[in-house]
């Protein structure tokens, strides 16, 4: 299977990208965490939640269209990357991949290489202030922690979270 990549269209994607999103948060909260983080991941699919990241992709392309990129096969959206939009390099230091999802029917060809390539296009065209590019991968994917190895990814610090519910 091969795919095509482009831009994130707002206007034709938008409806195919959160398909996608939703089988991203899915499959994080199902495959690494327990029920507890499944839970949460499928408690925080709403409509609401829906607008709110679908408005916050459309802020991040109308900074660079190449913020989303999708690949594209016959049958519709196969997968995408999401990388941060230059002026939130702060917030790490680095460009930022937000998120690489390539759905399971094309897992195992080139999809994912070429949507890394995008992603690592894009950070290089922005002006950092360390030359990295930086994503959160849980230590329990043992899948994406081989891809990112693969790609050339080192451990940089350790992320830490707490609830604000405390």
């Amino acid at each position: 299977m091969t795919a095509d990549l482009r831009p994130y269209d707002p206007a034709t994607d938008a409806d195919a990208l959160c398909e996608l999103k939703t089988a991203f948060e899915r499959g994080l909260g199902a495959s690494t965490g327990g029920e507890g983080k499944a839970a949460a991941y499928e408690g925080k699919l709403t409509d609401d939640y829906r607008e709110r990241w679908l408005a916050w992709v459309d802020r991040c392309v109308a900074d660079d269209e190449r913020c989303v990129t999708v690949a594209v096969d016959d049958e519709g959206l196969a997968g995408y990357v999401f990388v941060l939009p230059e002026r939130l390099a702060m917030i790490w230091d680095a460009a930022v991949i937000n998120e690489l999802y390539v759905a399971p029917a094309h897992r195992g060809t080139d999809v994912a290489d070429d949507l890394m390539d995008a992603a690592v296009a894009l950070a290089a065209d922005q002006n950092l202030p360390l030359d990295r590019i930086v994503l959160d991968v849980d230590p329990a994917n043992e899948r994406a922690k081989a891809f990112y190895d693969r790609h050339g990814f080192e451990r940089w610090g350790e992320m830490v979270a707490r609830s604000l519910d405390e």
